[in-house]
């Protein structure tokens, strides 16, 4: 739930960011490069309407679009044998070619499907399944969940 009164202070150097609500600083900007999080509820992410859900059709290979920071894929539930593999694409216009997806994957019942990003560009990011199962097909609906970090090279 956002803030909204917001106090600031000043204190040992540290800029200071209290609800007004409450004695306990929740964040702190302690130099130019370091931001520290010092209430144990703390968390960096997305507020609500960032994210969204897509769900892959046709087969384990078909592309989604999905143009939001963070977001849930739910894949096409084609058999993927053991041991294969699937890319597909997300088509999502927030996503720069210096950026970092950072996501994990719920197995939707059978096999043991493993899930990592295979390439960034501007517009788009590519999601290798791997089903790491010795001999079970994952033929399940798995549900990747993801998040864009915005990166820069210089």
């Amino acid at each position: 739930m956002p803030v909204t009164n917001v106090r600031s202070t000043w204190s040992s150097g540290n800029l200071l960011f209290t609800d007004s609500a409450s004695t306990a600083t929740n964040l702190a900007v302690v130099d130019a490069t370091n931001l520290l999080l010092t209430h144990a509820g703390s968390g960096i992410g997305y507020s609500a309407g960032a994210g969204g859900v897509v769900t892959q059709a046709t087969n384990r290979t078909t592309g989604v679009t999905l143009s939001k920071a963070t977001g849930q894929i739910t894949t096409n539930t084609t058999s993927l044998a053991a041991g294969a593999e699937a890319e597909f694409t997300v088509t999502n216009t927030l996503v720069g070619a210096t950026d970092v997806i950072i996501l994990n994957i719920t197995p939707g019942g059978t096999g043991t499907p493993f899930a990592f990003v295979s390439t960034v560009a501007a517009g788009s990011f590519k999601i290798t399944v791997t089903n790491l199962h010795a001999s079970t097909a994952d033929t399940s609906a798995d549900v990747i969940n993801f998040a864009i970090i915005k990166g820069v090279i210089a």
